[in-house]
């Protein structure tokens, strides 16, 4: 069976993927029509369900719920590791009239920075490796960053305005969700759990043979300092990517409900987890 699957280039999701998509594991005869782009474009065309299983921002996945469900391998989710509001000068507070670059208007980034500061209406949606440049050149006052971009701005000269991470954790009191791999809702029951358990194989299999996807995933990243590239793996892939466990579903849940209450989302759609384990 040939499916359509979409992720990032991000070094998080190739390293995840690698094994599952060049057959290094067992793929039970699936086959997989591959696409990168940046997660907002998956967020988008997600819309018109383009593709059989792709990568999610959660808050696009919150006003998907009645077409996709997630598969409970592939994560991005943890602590420590949110989006960065970030400055072009030191001690610099946002105000109401002040222009943010945001990497979506449906990533998670975005709907952390509603939370945070409501206040702020004027977004510029700009692609995530450009904020930094974008926020350089004044065409911003404020940036609102992800990926590779928490270990480069610094060199950059930029300044940490709040990280809405440590916001999110603080406020909410469960790690953040920011994005996870979702599948469509009218394959086949067996084809979705096939998918959650072949993905959390292809995690372990990248956990256990780290010199494998080095490869694949240095030729699609971003950044290519060997480095910097590691670090964004060890934030992004961890015990939640493998499995979200009971903690991981309850900071999604958290999350939805949350979007319930700012009425971005009226119903989420039951069952939004397809567990390689059990169902719910």
């Amino acid at each position: 069976m040939k499916l359509s699957l979409a992720y990032s280039p991000c070094p998080n999701d190739t390293f995840i993927f690698d094994a599952l998509v060049h057959h290094k594991i067992d793929t039970r005869g699936y086959e997989f029509e591959v696409y990168l782009a940046d997660v907002e474009e998956l967020n988008v065309r997600a819309r018109t369900t383009d593709f059989d299983i792709t990568k999610l921002s959660y808050s696009a996945f919150g006003r998907l719920t009645d077409q996709y469900q997630i598969l409970s391998s592939g994560s991005a989710l943890g602590k420590n590791c949110g989006p960065l509001l970030l400055s072009a000068t030191p001690d610099r507070q946002p105000t109401k009239h002040d222009v943010v670059g945001i990497p979506g208007e449906y990533t998670t980034a975005n709907l952390l920075l509603s939370m945070a500061y409501p206040e702020l209406k004027q977004k510029k949606a700009i692609l995530f490796s450009e904020i930094e440049d974008a926020l350089l050149r004044g065409e911003v006052d404020f940036g609102l960053v992800i990926h590779e971009s928490r270990f480069t701005y610094q060199e950059k000269g930029l300044h940490l305005v709040r990280d809405l991470g440590q916001f999110w954790e603080e406020t909410m009191k469960v790690p953040i969700p920011l994005g996870g791999i979702a599948i469509k809702k009218n394959l086949p029951d067996s084809v979705k759990t096939d998918l959650a358990q072949l993905i959390e194989k292809s995690v372990r299999y990248a956990f256990d043979h780290p010199e494998s996807s080095k490869e694949y995933v240095k030729c699609h990243a971003q950044e290519l300092d060997e480095s910097v590239i590691q670090s964004h793996i060890d934030l992004y892939v961890n015990q939640w990517s493998i499995h979200l466990g009971a903690d991981g579903c309850q900071a999604i849940l958290t999350l939805l409900q949350k979007m319930q209450a700012l009425d971005l989302v009226q119903k989420i759609a039951e069952p939004w987890l397809i567990d390689a384990k059990n169902q719910r």
